[in-house]
């Protein structure tokens, strides 16, 4: 797994590097842009606009972040990049806005958000964009649908799967999303240590957790995994990280 040591050698933003909505709002060009500056790993979620454009942002809905009713699948990428997020100058970014500004400068890290009986076209459109890029990039879903996706279409990326869940019928499942070949496991740092997770350290598969906001949560990440998806703090000023 060495060609993907990279994935573990910095902590990552989780949604970049926000202040948890105050002023810089997560999933923006101006959270990447913090990310880029601090030298963090940037992990953000994709959806899919109604124009078949992957654009950056996590809820199904824009209520919470852009004060606004409806779905976000339900407007176009041009629809969504005229929308404030938060209040604030900051408008819904695409991939390709994303890519752009990171030009390989640190990792990225995405999130597919699929949508059952919903997801034609998704992983393709987000490998299309991704054509060419030069950075390191790895993708992940909790959906298997759209991992199955990913490795139909041979992306030449690693993908892997984001999970939760400490219960013996959840890791059958997660078991059976590791037979696609996926490369890393980002797993929700609480539900750790477990047998599944255990297991699949053993086989040499990375795995990084979400969402740490605090030392003891970093601590119990560490003593886990190999690395951590963070918010709210910053990293380097961990004392027991550099340690």
């Amino acid at each position: 797994m060495s060609k993907i040591a990279w994935l573990t050698e910095r902590p990552v933003a989780h949604r970049g590097y926000h202040d948890m909505n105050k002023q810089v709002w997560e999933n923006t060009l101006s959270a990447f842009g913090r990310a880029i500056e601090a030298g963090f790993s940037i992990e953000c979620d994709l959806h899919y606009a109604a124009d078949g454009v992957p654009v950056v942002f996590h809820d199904d809905d824009l209520q919470r972040v852009c004060n606004l009713p409806g779905q976000l699948r339900d407007r176009t990428s041009a629809e969504l990049g005229l929308l404030s997020v938060g209040g604030t100058n900051d408008k819904i970014p695409t991939l390709k806005q994303l890519l752009r500004l990171c030009d390989g400068k640190v990792p990225l890290v995405l999130e597919l958000k699929g949508r059952e009986g919903d997801d034609e076209g998704f992983a393709e459109s987000v490998l299309e964009v991704l054509e060419g890029y030069k950075g390191h990039v790895a993708l992940m879903s909790f959906d298997h649908w759209l991992l199955k996706d990913l490795k139909a279409l041979n992306a030449p990326y690693p993908v892997g799967l984001t999970a939760d869940g400490n219960e013996p019928e959840t890791f059958f499942k997660h078991d059976e999303a590791m037979q696609l070949g996926l490369d890393f496991i980002s797993y929700f740092y609480d539900h750790l240590p477990n047998p599944f997770i255990t297991a699949q350290r053993q086989r040499g598969i990375p795995v990084i957790t979400w969402t740490v906001r605090d030392e003891a949560a970093r601590k119990h990440t560490f003593a886990n995994a190999d690395q951590m998806t963070f918010e709210g703090f910053d990293p380097r000023e961990s004392p027991a990280l550099s340690s």
